[in-house]
C-alpha cells in the first residue's frame, strides 16, 4: 500500500517515547511497516526539510545525528506540477498552509493515502478522501 506520511508523524519517530508526544507507538507502528516493505512511503519534495526545521527546534542535542538518520531512508519523492497545482487549489479551498495540502495533494495524485497525526488539516480536508488520522489508522 502506497502512503504519505506527513512531518506530524514522522517527528514522532525521532521524539524519545516520553509520553509528549500522541500516539507515537502508532508512528512507531507504521515506520515498521515501511521498513517490513509492508506500507511503501512516497513524500512531497519538502518532506525532509520541514522534518529537519522541527527536529532543529525540539531535539537541539540529537538533531545532527536525527537528519542523518533521516536522509538515509530515502524515500521516493514526487515533485511535479500537477502536485504542486493540487496543493494550490486544497490551500485556498481549504485556507490552509501549502506545505501541508502539498503532502494531501501526493497522496491524491499517487493513489496513496496521507497519514496525520494534523486534527485541524484532517477536518477541514476529510472530504476530499485518501487521508487517515494517525490515532484511527489501522495497519
Amino acid at each position: 500500500m502506497n502512503v504519505v506520511i506527513d512531518a506530524s508523524v514522522t517527528i514522532k519517530w525521532f521524539v524519545p517515547d516520553d509520553g509528549t508526544e500522541e500516539d507515537a507507538d502508532k508512528a512507531i507502528a507504521v515506520f515498521k511497516a515501511i521498513q517490513q516493505s509492508s506500507l511503501n512511503p512516497i513524500q512531497p519534495i519538502h518532506w525532509q526539510a520541514e522534518v529537519i526545521a522541527v527536529l532543529s527546534r525540539i531535539q537541539v542535542i540529537n538533531c545532527m545525528q536525527n537528519i542523518e538518520l533521516l536522509n538515509i531512508l530515502e524515500f521516493p519523492v514526487c515533485d511535479n506540477l500537477e502536485t504542486y497545482q493540487l496543493a494550490s487549489r486544497i490551500a485556498s479551498k481549504s485556507n490552509h498552509h501549502l506545505f501541508d495540502t502539498l503532502y494531501h495533494a501526493v497522496a491524491l495524485n499517487q493513489q496513496a493515502s496521507l497519514i496525520t497525526a494534523d486534527k485541524k488539516y484532517y477536518h477541514k480536508a476529510k472530504e476530499l478522501g485518501n487521508i487517515y488520522l494517525l490515532t484511527d489508522y489501522q495497519l
